[in-house]
Protein backbone atom coordinates (compact mmCIF):
# COMPACT_ATOMS: atom_id res chain seq x y z
CA UNK A 1 0.00 0.00 0.00
CA UNK A 2 1.19 3.18 -0.74
CA UNK A 3 1.65 7.11 0.65
CA UNK A 4 0.60 9.31 -1.50
CA UNK A 5 3.09 11.91 -3.45
CA UNK A 6 2.94 14.43 -6.13
CA UNK A 7 5.90 13.56 -8.71
CA UNK A 8 5.92 16.57 -10.72
CA UNK A 9 9.14 19.05 -9.48
CA UNK A 10 7.43 22.17 -10.90
CA UNK A 11 9.36 25.25 -11.50
CA UNK A 12 12.14 26.50 -9.62
CA UNK A 13 10.99 29.11 -7.34
CA UNK A 14 11.78 29.84 -3.14
CA UNK A 15 9.88 27.45 -0.99
CA UNK A 16 9.66 26.47 2.70
CA UNK A 17 11.67 23.50 4.01
CA UNK A 18 8.87 21.30 3.85
CA UNK A 19 7.65 22.30 0.25
CA UNK A 20 11.33 22.01 -0.72
CA UNK A 21 11.78 18.66 0.60
CA UNK A 22 8.55 17.38 -0.74
CA UNK A 23 9.99 18.98 -4.17
CA UNK A 24 13.05 16.97 -4.07
CA UNK A 25 11.40 13.66 -2.68
CA UNK A 26 8.83 13.75 -5.48
CA UNK A 27 11.44 13.77 -8.14
CA UNK A 28 13.34 10.82 -6.65
CA UNK A 29 10.26 9.11 -6.54
CA UNK A 30 9.87 9.75 -10.42
CA UNK A 31 13.47 8.93 -11.36
CA UNK A 32 14.29 6.48 -8.97
CA UNK A 33 10.95 4.21 -10.40
CA UNK A 34 11.63 5.17 -14.06
CA UNK A 35 15.80 4.26 -14.01
CA UNK A 36 16.52 2.18 -10.77
CA UNK A 37 18.77 2.90 -8.12
CA UNK A 38 22.02 2.55 -9.99
CA UNK A 39 21.28 4.80 -12.75
CA UNK A 40 20.20 7.81 -10.58
CA UNK A 41 22.69 10.23 -8.46
CA UNK A 42 21.47 12.43 -5.74
CA UNK A 43 23.12 15.33 -8.67
CA UNK A 44 20.29 14.01 -10.87
CA UNK A 45 17.68 14.79 -8.23
CA UNK A 46 19.11 17.95 -7.48
CA UNK A 47 18.90 18.92 -10.95
CA UNK A 48 15.20 17.71 -11.39
CA UNK A 49 14.35 19.63 -8.74
CA UNK A 50 16.27 22.94 -9.45
CA UNK A 51 18.44 22.75 -6.23
CA UNK A 52 21.74 22.77 -5.08
CA UNK A 53 22.91 18.80 -4.93
CA UNK A 54 24.04 19.86 -1.18
CA UNK A 55 20.54 20.36 -0.38
CA UNK A 56 19.72 16.98 -1.10
CA UNK A 57 21.99 15.56 1.63
CA UNK A 58 21.27 18.02 3.43
CA UNK A 59 16.77 16.90 3.91
CA UNK A 60 18.36 13.12 3.10
CA UNK A 61 21.55 12.37 3.89
CA UNK A 62 23.19 9.60 1.50
CA UNK A 63 22.05 8.34 -2.16
CA UNK A 64 20.71 5.16 -0.56
CA UNK A 65 19.04 6.96 2.84
CA UNK A 66 16.94 8.97 0.30
CA UNK A 67 16.10 5.99 -1.70
CA UNK A 68 14.81 3.94 1.23
CA UNK A 69 12.53 7.29 2.46
CA UNK A 70 11.43 6.90 -1.75
CA UNK A 71 10.32 3.19 -1.03
CA UNK A 72 8.78 4.07 2.45
CA UNK A 73 6.56 6.52 0.88
CA UNK A 74 5.36 4.92 -2.12
CA UNK A 75 4.77 1.93 0.18
CA UNK A 76 3.44 3.15 3.36
CA UNK A 77 -0.51 4.23 2.71
CA UNK A 78 -0.93 7.02 5.28
CA UNK A 79 -2.95 6.43 8.23
CA UNK A 80 -4.75 9.83 7.39
CA UNK A 81 -5.97 8.23 4.03
CA UNK A 82 -7.63 4.93 5.78
CA UNK A 83 -9.93 7.61 8.28
CA UNK A 84 -11.19 9.07 5.48
CA UNK A 85 -12.35 5.68 4.13
CA UNK A 86 -16.01 5.84 3.55
CA UNK A 87 -18.00 4.33 6.49
CA UNK A 88 -20.25 1.53 6.17
CA UNK A 89 -21.02 -2.26 6.33
CA UNK A 90 -17.94 -4.39 5.56
CA UNK A 91 -18.49 -4.87 1.77
CA UNK A 92 -18.74 -1.33 1.11
CA UNK A 93 -15.73 -0.60 3.59
CA UNK A 94 -13.95 -3.35 1.83
CA UNK A 95 -14.82 -2.24 -1.88
CA UNK A 96 -13.31 1.39 -0.91
CA UNK A 97 -9.84 -0.10 0.15
CA UNK A 98 -9.38 -2.01 -2.45
CA UNK A 99 -10.78 0.89 -4.64
CA UNK A 100 -8.56 3.52 -3.20
CA UNK A 101 -5.42 0.68 -3.10
CA UNK A 102 -5.67 0.36 -6.80
CA UNK A 103 -6.50 3.75 -7.85
CA UNK A 104 -3.13 5.00 -6.21
CA UNK A 105 -1.03 1.72 -7.73
CA UNK A 106 -2.29 2.82 -11.10
CA UNK A 107 -1.57 6.64 -10.65
CA UNK A 108 1.63 6.34 -9.27
CA UNK A 109 2.51 2.74 -11.37
CA UNK A 110 5.95 3.17 -12.14
CA UNK A 111 6.92 4.71 -9.49
CA UNK A 112 5.17 1.92 -7.26
CA UNK A 113 6.51 -0.75 -9.30
CA UNK A 114 10.44 0.41 -8.70
CA UNK A 115 9.65 0.62 -5.10
CA UNK A 116 7.74 -2.55 -4.65
CA UNK A 117 10.91 -4.00 -6.58
CA UNK A 118 13.27 -2.73 -4.82
CA UNK A 119 14.78 -0.89 -8.05
CA UNK A 120 17.63 -3.50 -8.07
CA UNK A 121 18.47 -3.32 -4.37
CA UNK A 122 16.66 -6.76 -3.20
CA UNK A 123 18.34 -8.69 -1.12
CA UNK A 124 19.48 -5.22 0.74
CA UNK A 125 19.33 -5.62 4.48
CA UNK A 126 17.49 -1.65 5.10
CA UNK A 127 15.53 -2.26 2.05
CA UNK A 128 14.09 -5.43 2.91
CA UNK A 129 13.26 -3.91 6.64
CA UNK A 130 11.73 -0.68 5.08
CA UNK A 131 9.93 -2.89 2.83
CA UNK A 132 8.55 -5.18 5.78
CA UNK A 133 7.67 -1.97 8.04
CA UNK A 134 5.98 -0.99 5.13
CA UNK A 135 3.91 -4.24 5.04
CA UNK A 136 3.26 -3.98 8.53
CA UNK A 137 1.68 -0.60 8.48
CA UNK A 138 -0.41 -1.96 5.58
CA UNK A 139 -1.93 -5.48 7.54
CA UNK A 140 -2.96 -2.57 10.28
CA UNK A 141 -4.80 -0.67 7.89
CA UNK A 142 -6.38 -3.45 6.31
CA UNK A 143 -7.60 -4.30 9.98
CA UNK A 144 -8.26 -1.22 10.99
CA UNK A 145 -10.83 -0.99 7.85
CA UNK A 146 -12.84 -4.13 8.28
CA UNK A 147 -12.68 -3.43 11.72
CA UNK A 148 -12.09 -6.52 14.14
CA UNK A 149 -12.37 -5.73 17.82
CA UNK A 150 -8.94 -7.76 19.21
CA UNK A 151 -5.61 -8.25 17.01
CA UNK A 152 -3.78 -11.65 18.00
CA UNK A 153 -0.23 -12.11 16.42
CA UNK A 154 -1.87 -14.67 14.12
CA UNK A 155 -4.36 -12.30 12.60
CA UNK A 156 -1.75 -9.70 11.95
CA UNK A 157 0.16 -12.33 10.28
CA UNK A 158 -3.07 -13.32 8.25
CA UNK A 159 -3.32 -9.30 7.20
CA UNK A 160 0.42 -9.12 6.30
CA UNK A 161 -0.32 -12.11 3.74
CA UNK A 162 -3.83 -10.57 2.19
CA UNK A 163 -1.40 -7.41 1.71
CA UNK A 164 1.18 -9.28 -0.16
CA UNK A 165 -1.69 -10.82 -2.33
CA UNK A 166 -2.38 -7.53 -3.46
CA UNK A 167 0.90 -6.72 -3.85
CA UNK A 168 1.58 -9.59 -6.27
CA UNK A 169 -2.19 -9.61 -7.70
CA UNK A 170 -1.58 -5.40 -8.31
CA UNK A 171 1.68 -6.29 -9.91
CA UNK A 172 -0.48 -9.03 -12.34
CA UNK A 173 -2.22 -5.94 -13.90
CA UNK A 174 0.07 -3.11 -14.09
CA UNK A 175 3.39 -5.29 -14.78
CA UNK A 176 2.59 -8.44 -16.75
CA UNK A 177 -0.86 -7.43 -17.99
CA UNK A 178 -2.39 -10.14 -17.30
CA UNK A 179 -5.06 -9.67 -15.18
CA UNK A 180 -7.56 -6.09 -15.51
CA UNK A 181 -8.41 -4.13 -13.33
CA UNK A 182 -11.81 -5.26 -12.73
CA UNK A 183 -10.56 -9.25 -12.24
CA UNK A 184 -7.64 -7.85 -9.99
CA UNK A 185 -10.30 -5.57 -7.63
CA UNK A 186 -13.29 -8.77 -7.70
CA UNK A 187 -10.19 -11.13 -6.69
CA UNK A 188 -9.02 -8.26 -3.44
CA UNK A 189 -12.58 -7.84 -2.56
CA UNK A 190 -13.68 -11.52 -2.66
CA UNK A 191 -10.45 -12.94 -0.52
CA UNK A 192 -10.47 -10.18 2.20
CA UNK A 193 -14.76 -10.86 2.55
CA UNK A 194 -14.03 -14.08 2.48
CA UNK A 195 -10.82 -14.09 5.47
CA UNK A 196 -12.95 -12.19 7.41
CA UNK A 197 -15.66 -13.94 7.33
CA UNK A 198 -14.02 -17.96 7.57
CA UNK A 199 -10.43 -17.41 8.68
CA UNK A 200 -10.13 -14.17 10.71
CA UNK A 201 -12.46 -15.81 13.44
CA UNK A 202 -10.16 -18.61 13.57
CA UNK A 203 -7.01 -16.18 14.68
Amino acid sequence: MVHKVSVDAGPRRRLEPDARREQILSVAVRLFGERGYAAVSTGDVAKGAGVARGLVNHYFGTKKELYLEVIRVMLTAPAEAVAQLPQGDLPTRVDAIVTWFLDVVSRHSTSWLGAITAGGMAGDDDVDRVIAEAIDVAADHVLTAVGPSTRSSALHAMARSYVGLATSTAREWLQRGELTRAQVHKLLTATLLAMVDQVFPDA
